[in-house]
């Protein structure tokens, strides 16, 4: 699989550079020709693009590197950074047609177009918009950032080289230089699109919230298993955009023994590298309680108490020790309710006058995934 992916980000980028190089020089060719300082800096603009494109080889490449000694989960992390390296090369077009633009605003030149330059300019605005949609597409279907992002550049290019060619025809036809100004208003929306693409970047490097649909997949395979009776604090760690490494609790009946644990375990960690591609590093156990009447009544009246609550999401790992006199669960309460540690205290409080004979050890739980 990460064979297959690795040729298809490499062809995909070969692709980007073959036609930006061919663009570019073009551009450079019509820019000289008719002193049109915009085309040349779109010619420029074409060139960075095919820069990106390499870099997005070479972060593969790099990528795919087995693993080693040093880093056990492989190298994959790496095909972010080459992401946030496209998204400076973005953001460093933006501000540099900008700078260009304010200058041909301040001192401006007259353009010579011909008929030649601008069918040139319109043919590239075409390329760019099938080359952008083309490049982000298998992005997506092969989740390379790198591309993804470069599609994106694209489509931005394509847009900036759309604004020349209008600039030239509004010139051609009413003698009215808006070229500077166009270039000013786009370079705008390069920056503010570069400066997403390196905040959404970071904040995968950050490590973000697991996705809803492979939370969702991971715990119904989890609950397929008729022993589990509830699959709770799913984690998943992202070491680049083909491994992911994640933990999971699963709620079993106290009667089962450490080997029919063990061997359930071993079970859902394949069905879950099979059916979702996330290698399992951890599934611990939730003990429940099953042989006592008063305590699966002692559990219907804390969960029902704790879930009237509106800002609690969820209630698990329930268990009670009638020896020990303790009752133990873990309560999840929404990330944007201000004062979570008080809610948080006075739930339990209440569940202390519920049963004063017993000793409440719960746990403020994190609101990992959906």
């Amino acid at each position: 699989m990460d064979g297959n992916r690795e040729k298809t980000i490499i062809k995909t980028s070969i692709i980007g550079i073959l036609a930006n190089i061919l663009l570019a020089s073009f551009k450079a060719a019509v820019g000289l020709a008719s002193h049109s300082i915009a085309i040349v800096m779109d010619a420029v603009n074409n060139l960075s693009d095919a820069m990106s494109s390499l870099i997005t080889i070479i972060g593969t490449r790099l990528g795919n590197k087995k693993p080693d000694r040093k880093h056990p989960l492989g190298h994959g992390r790496i095909e972010y950074l080459s992401a946030m390296v496209i998204a400076g090369l973005v953001l460093y077009a933006g501000i540099t047609a900008l700078v260009e633009s304010i200058k041909k605003i301040i001192d401006p030149q007259t353009p010579d177009y011909s008929t030649v330059s601008l069918i040139i300019v319109a043919s590239a605005v075409l390329v760019k918009i099938f080359l952008g949609r083309y490049v982000k597409r298998v992005g997506e279907k092969v989740n390379s950032d790198a591309l993804i992002n470069s599609g994106k550049d694209a489509s931005f290019d394509a847009v900036l080289s759309l604004s020349t060619l209008v600039a030239a025809i509004i010139f051609v036809f009413w003698n009215i230089s808006l070229e500077a100004w166009l270039g000013a208003i786009i370079s705008l929306f390069i920056i503010k699109a570069g400066i997403d693409m390196m905040r959404e970047t970071i904040s995968e490097i950050l490590g973000e919230r697991v996705d809803a649909d492979l939370a969702k997949a991971i715990r119904k395979t989890v609950l397929s298993f008729p022993e589990v009776s509830g699959a709770y604090d799913l984690i998943v760690h992202n070491y680049g955009p083909s491994r992911q490494v994640g933990s999971i609790h699963i709620e079993v009946p106290d009667h089962m023994t450490a080997a029919q644990i063990d061997k359930l375990g071993r079970a859902i960690t394949e069905k879950i590298y099979m059916e979702q591609g996330v290698i399992m590093t951890g599934i611990s156990v939730y003990s429940r309680n099953t042989e006592d009447e008063e305590i699966t009544k002692m559990r219907r009246e804390i969960t029902e108490f704790v879930l009237s609550d509106p800002d609690v999401i969820e209630i698990h790992g329930f268990y009670v020790d009638k020896i020990l006199k303790e009752i133990q669960f873990d309560i999840i309460i929404n990330f944007d309710v201000k004062g979570r540690e008080e809610k948080y205290q006075k739930i339990c409080e209440e569940v202390q006058k519920m049963y004063p004979d017993y000793e409440i050890r719960s746990v403020l739980d994190i609101d990992m995934a959906d």
